[in-house]
């Protein structure tokens, strides 16, 4: 029987998400003008273009600036460390998957606030007049990566 490979593996996932999240952004910013338009799709989703200075729900973009390099760093940091545990692990595909979403979100919206100063959100899910901050690929795949290694957490070694 063959030793599992190496969490290494799963890198080319984390390469996908980065790559759909940053050509999704360049159609965004090709096509829609910044806190101006508005792309309806659905009853409850639109297209839209915003930008987030802060963390996730827009948590302390109304700070001076310094928040841009402290997130930088901090993003590096978690994908260095990620990295590391993929190298580590072998098998559990599931914690393989989890964090290697997790690792092209975070790059993601690491390029943005380098390029940038700031991260570009477009995809705005509301019911009413009630909108959830705005988000992208980026942020969809840290919070299914999340998930994910949530349900491995609870499933326990068998």
């Amino acid at each position: 029987m063959t030793k599992p490979k190496s969490g290494l593996a799963w890198l080319w996932l984390a390469a996908l998400v980065l790559a759909l999240d940053q050509a999704s952004k360049l159609a965004v910013v090709a096509t829609l003008a910044p806190y101006q338009d508005v792309v309806p799709l659905t009853g409850f989703f639109n297209l839209v273009h915003v930008h987030n200075t802060g963390a996730a729900f827009s948590l302390f973009a109304d700070q001076p600036g310094w928040q841009r390099f402290f997130f930088i760093a901090l993003a590096l940091v978690a994908a260095a460390v990620i990295v590391d545990i993929l190298r580590k692990v072998r098998g559990r595909a599931r914690f393989c998957i989890g964090l290697a979403l997790i690792l092209g979100g975070a790059v993601g919206n690491v390029v943005d606030r380098v390029l940038y100063g700031h991260v570009i959100d477009f995809l705005d899910v509301y019911a009413g007049a009630w909108h959830w901050p705005a988000f992208n690929v980026a942020d969809s795949g840290i919070t299914v990566g999340a998930v994910l290694l949530v349900l491995d957490a609870f499933q326990g070694k068998k």
